[in-house]
């Protein structure tokens, strides 16, 4: 019975540990690039890695020739790509921040916030 209290402590004083480390790796996710295109180049999208969009670039003959159609097309899917980019460096992120600690759950928990769990729809 104590012997799961002990266990108790050091999940504990692991979880501090990782709360501090957690602020770096967001800072870290923050300054981390990642891309998406579509149109085979035509439409870039730029995003962090906790998955703000930074800047979007969009081929000139595209805005010139009215493509307006195209572009609602190509914008969702260049953006949709460099997410799950960023989605997956912090899930990287987040492997490297938890390797060696002992948190029951902890790898389900990482998994489906990554889009790698079981759960996911």
């Amino acid at each position: 019975m104590f012997k799961g209290l002990a266990n108790i402590g050091t999940i504990l004083k692991q979880a501090q540990q990782m709360g501090g480390r957690l602020q770096e790796v967001n800072e870290k996710l923050r300054s981390l690039r990642v891309s998406g295109s579509a149109g085979g180049g035509m439409v870039e999208v730029d995003a962090n890695g906790v998955g703000e969009i930074l800047s979007l670039r969009i081929d000139p003959q595209l805005v010139e020739k009215g493509e307006k159609e195209l572009l609602e097309d190509l914008i969702p899917a260049a953006v949709n790509q460099a997410l799950v980019k960023a989605k997956e460096l912090s899930g990287q992120q987040m492997q490297e921040l938890t390797s060696g600690m002992e948190l029951p759950g902890l790898d389900d928990a990482i998994a489906m916030f990554t889009g790698n769990g079981k759960n996911e729809p």
